[in-house]
């Protein structure tokens, strides 16, 4: 079976620096915003690819072809007033698969609580242990942690330093009691992302991100069933997860990613491997039921 690619990194806008890790596209939607003033969403696009594209975030040397493409959609919903917003993230990375010219979505994640201050040439300030404001705070959170499952697919735990860098950042810009840092404002935030990316009950996902890929993906043109049963053992591992901690944001990230290539891959092969696959992921995502019946059809 030749894995058809499930996720096109767009190009609506993106800036490249020699040597920088990330390759990040951003769009900004103020549809629903009343404002004559529209040029301010295009410089957010600009400076805040500028901010994420150009900056040095490990002490790793990227070649162009090493970096990471992403993709961030800003959903502005409100604007208080001038120069103040309230905006939903979506936010989604993908990498290589290893012979092909397939990405695989490593992360797709909606952050659905950021609030900021923006003005037209605003400079976007960031300092890792101090909270200077909500922008930097959050595009930097984003970088570390795309950087981080990135590593981790290529390396097991490769991403750990990275992962610690988000966590203190958490911890940081809970100081300034805007929503989203902190553990009691939702099960689903940027504090719990980090707490579960470092947690070790949740160790068993993040090594499963290395299996996955790189004795999954990376093989499969060449050994389709081995990497099928990899893949399969992965998944039997994450559902072991979710039996300690239902529900955890890490794990629906995971499947948030996976669904629709896991889907595709087990659309054939091995009849047993599939009804397994499948057994496996009704327990463990059992709103996608229905996605998961060509596992067992054909």
């Amino acid at each position: 079976m030749k894995i058809r690619v499930l996720l096109l990194i767009t190009t609506i806008i993106s800036f490249t620096a020699l040597g920088q890790e990330l390759n990040c596209s951003i769009f900004v939607n103020a549809e629903r915003v009343e404002s004559t003033e529209r040029e301010v969403f295009k410089e957010m696009e600009i400076a805040f690819a500028q901010f994420l594209n150009n900056r040095k975030w490990t002490n790793d040397n990227f070649t162009q072809d090493e970096r990471i493409n992403c993709n961030i959609v800003l959903n502005v919903q409100n604007m208080p007033s001038v120069g103040i917003f309230d905006a939903t993230v979506q936010i989604v990375s993908a990498r290589p698969v290893y012979g092909t010219s397939y990405e695989s979505i490593v992360f797709n994640f909606a952050d659905r609580d950021w609030d900021f201050e923006y003005n037209e040439s605003q400079p976007l300030q960031f300092d890792d242990n101090v909270f200077t404001n909500n922008i930097t705070s959050l595009l930097a959170f984003y970088a570390y942690t795309i950087i981080g499952l990135d590593y981790d697919t290529f390396g097991k735990l490769g991403g750990d330093q990275y992962f610690q860098k988000a966590w203190n950042l958490v911890n940081v810009a809970q100081q300034s009691g805007r929503s989203g840092w902190d553990q009691f404002d939702s099960n689903r935030n940027r504090y719990w992302l980090a707490e579960n990316l470092i947690n070790i009950q949740m160790r068993p996902i993040r090594e499963g991100l290395y299996d996955y890929h790189r004795l999954g993906l990376d093989v499969f043109e060449e050994k389709p069933e081995d990497a099928r049963r990899t893949i399969s053992d992965v998944l039997k591992k994450t559902q072991g997860v979710n039996q300690s901690r239902p529900n955890s944001i890490l794990t629906i990230a995971f499947l948030d990613a996976k669904t629709d290539e896991i889907t595709q891959i087990f659309s054939e092969g091995n009849p047993s491997v599939r009804r397994d696959t499948y057994n496996t992921l009704v327990k463990l995502d059992p709103s996608n039921t229905d996605k998961y019946q060509p596992l067992i059809k054909n």
